[in-house]
């Protein structure tokens, strides 16, 4: 009977560490960040060929296509891509970095992780502005 009871006593209990009490490190999000844009980077260039594509067949089919990228959700996967892109960009800066050997620190890998999202930020406001 005892051992019921600590198997489920254990049963019950989080891993460790667990999500709901556990804070990643801004190095582990980013990290994750970097990956996840990577992937998306593929379906942002897919529709950019697709409206390539679409320019190339045929007036109708082209004005489909631009109406679809240029409607508000088109703006907005559109605009996401760009902070995608320069996210990725930025943090694969980082990374080259790294590679040389320096930055290591647990300090400024921080500071490099801030600089990274916010030079993120400043490169797509210019883009989305400017351009």
């Amino acid at each position: 009977m005892s051992d019921t009871k600590t198997v489920t006593r254990a049963g019950a209990r989080p891993l460790s560490p667990h999500l709901q009490v556990y804070r990643m490190p801004l190095n582990a999000v980013l990290s994750i960040l970097h990956r996840i844009t990577g992937a998306a980077m593929s379906v942002s260039a897919a529709l950019v060929v697709w409206w390539f594509l679409a320019a190339a067949t045929s007036e109708g089919y082209f004005a489909l296509v631009n109406g679809l990228l240029t409607s508000w959700p088109g703006d907005i996967v559109l605009s996401l891509s760009v902070l995608g892109l320069w996210f990725h960009f930025c943090n694969g800066i980082r990374h080259l970095v790294w590679d040389t050997g320096s930055h290591f620190g647990r300090k400024r890998v921080r500071q490099t992780g801030i600089l990274a999202v916010l030079v993120t930020l400043v490169l797509t406001a210019i883009t989305l502005f400017v351009i």
